[in-house]
């Protein structure tokens, strides 16, 4: 059975049509041999996979993986892609939800990224499965909420197995919240790709520093002392090999934790702003509008999605 969907913007099921960009949609699929989905103008959304049992075949651009059990992969949006059943597996069991990604999730996807958007974060621990899979089925629960309400309409979830649509802000964002988990927990937990051949692996740890805890009061001299370099030889290795400076990757990455922050707490921005490693609130509204094209308040009410 091929289904193909080049005008659709998100997951397409046969017979299903694709929600439009914005919208939170998952489900959870057994599919048998034969299941194949091409959309060769890609999505316009974000398509997150976690395979259970059995296997799948993912394409995005021209890279391609396939997805076993504890699997999450990650199709960005844009390019042509196309998913099913292996051709040697038995079925292929997994959730799938379309949403667009909070930006804050890319630096933990990022690692994992195996060409033109395709993020394969594997493998996730045996004993973290558990929890991933109870995230995706409260994420379920959360989107079915009816709007207006505070609890799941009784016996939806007995109506429609395979889908659901978060239609109101409260649903899109508990559901979202759940989906973060899944990312953190299996991001956090899987093997990491080896560095990319030819980086200097005290650049790596470098990164690994910054990423770690963005916030931190990291300066040159001190990531320097930590991989047991000179200030400067850490400045020419790191910007010859990265692309960028150390305090342009700090800056970088401190954005992208003050991003998260604005999303997920209530926290004021003065606190963000210092939580985030910026000492002057003046200095962190300019560079937070330069990066994302708005002040951190605005972005905090529910500004354009920045997905880079």
């Amino acid at each position: 059975m091929s289904v193909t969907a080049d005008r659709l913007s998100g997951t397409a099921a046969p017979g299903v049509p694709a929600p439009p960009a914005g919208l939170v949609v998952l489900g959870r699929y057994d599919e048998s041999p034969g299941y194949v989905v091409n959309r060769p103008q890609g999505s316009d959304s974000w398509l997150f996979t976690w395979t259970t049992a059995g296997g799948g075949e993912l394409r995005h651009g021209s890279a391609a993986t396939r997805a076993a059990a504890g699997d999450l992969v990650v199709l960005a949006p844009g390019s042509p892609h196309g998913y099913g059943v292996a051709p040697d597996a038995p079925h292929w069991r997994f959730w799938w939800a379309h949403c667009q990604a909070r930006p804050s999730w890319l630096p933990w996807l990022r690692p994992y990224d195996r060409g033109d958007g395709l993020y394969v974060v594997t493998p996730t621990p045996a004993a973290l499965r558990a929890r991933v899979e109870s995230a995706f089925h409260r994420m379920r629960t959360d989107a079915r909420r009816p709007p207006g309400t505070g609890e799941p309409a009784p016996g939806r979830e007995a109506t429609d197995d395979r889908i659901a649509v978060a239609h109101d802000t409260v649903a899109r964002e508990l559901a979202l919240c759940a989906l973060e988990e899944v990312v953190l927990l299996t991001a956090g937990a899987a093997r990491r790709r080896p560095p990319a051949p030819g980086l200097d692996p005290r650049i790596a740890r470098v990164q690994e520093l910054i990423a770690a805890d963005p916030g931190a009061p990291h300066t040159v001299d001190s990531l320097a002392a930590r991989v047991a370099l000179s200030p400067s030889r850490l400045a020419h290795l790191f910007t010859r090999q990265v692309g960028q400076s150390p305090m342009r990757a700090l800056r970088e990455a401190r954005l992208r934790h003050a991003a998260r922050l604005l999303e997920a707490t209530d926290l004021p921005v003065e606190r963000v702003a210092t939580a985030s490693g910026f000492v002057s609130p003046f200095h962190f509204h300019r560079v937070f509008r330069e990066r994302f094209g708005m002040p951190p308040g605005a972005y905090r009410s529910g500004g354009p999605m920045v997905g880079t």
